[in-house]
């Protein structure tokens, strides 16, 4: 009942979340995601944990299959026990738990597929998709005039709710208004600080470990032979070096002797 209740909760806005534009030209600068991350097992097998349990229940990973979390160690019968929820079959894709035809004829369309939604949101003025998703899912606060009760400083006026506010907690935010220099009739409402209200299951520092690992396992979702792809790489590239300083020394012995 209770994860029928919080897919209910996230479709409810789940819109706002693929339609609502982010049109803030400055916005908040992102925090950096911590990539070590990547190359830890046990953070990604976390990360896929609470994909399963906190995102699944509306947004889908329609071109992930469960049986790719073997590249992360886990074996089938762990799927099966652990993250196996809305199917039977491990070889099946990351399917949203609620019915797909009954989402777009309750809201007019489905939640965004998040397969490569860390590849998506990387912009290059201000740092990768991983960053971004990272300060997003940490940027949540509470706000009464949205319908859903939430608002990001990552994403204003964002139509998705706060998913993991169980494990955060509830906080407000304050804003300052601050007069333009040049024009005394203008003003802005300037972030100041968080103002908390209720705590939640996890520290700050242990919420913050949870969202790095979530972010790590939707990058790697993105590319689940990324890693592979930069071990070869380095081996490439250091191939190159080496045959190129043996490529040189041939061509000087071989036109030593030639006037």
């Amino acid at each position: 009942m209770k994860r029928f209740f919080d897919a209910t909760l996230l479709i409810l806005a789940s819109l706002g979340f693929a339609a609502t534009v982010w049109a803030s030209e400055g916005g908040i600068a992102w925090d950096r995601f911590p990539k070590e991350r990547m190359t830890n097992v046990a953070a990604l097998q976390n990360g896929a944990q609470l994909f399963v349990n906190y995102c699944l229940n509306c947004h889908s990973a329609g071109y992930m299959r469960f049986n790719r979390l073997r590249d992360l160690g886990l074996s089938e019968d762990q799927i099966k026990k652990n993250l196996l929820f809305t199917t039977e079959k491990v070889g099946e894709t990351m399917k949203v738990a609620i019915d797909p035809k009954q989402a777009k004829e309750w809201f007019g369309a489905l939640p965004p597929d998040l397969t490569v939604i860390a590849r998506s949101r990387a912009d290059i003025g201000k740092g990768s998709g991983a960053d971004y998703l990272y300060t997003y899912l940490r940027s949540y606060y509470r706000d009464p005039e949205k319908a859903t009760g939430w608002n990001n400083l990552a994403f204003p006026n964002v139509g998705m709710p706060h998913a993991l506010w169980e494990l955060q907690g509830q906080r407000g935010a304050r804003f300052t208004d601050v007069k333009d220099a040049h024009d005394a009739s203008k003003s802005e409402l300037r972030f100041d600080a968080y103002v908390p209200i209720a705590a939640g299951k996890l520290s700050a520092h242990d919420y913050d470990e949870a969202v790095a690992d979530l972010v790590a396992y939707l990058q790697w979702m993105g590319e689940p032979a990324q890693g592979q792809r930069v071990r070869v790489g380095v081996w490439v590239l250091i191939y190159l070096g080496l045959f190129t300083v043996i490529a040189w020394r041939l061509n000087a012995s071989y036109w030593k002797d030639v006037k």
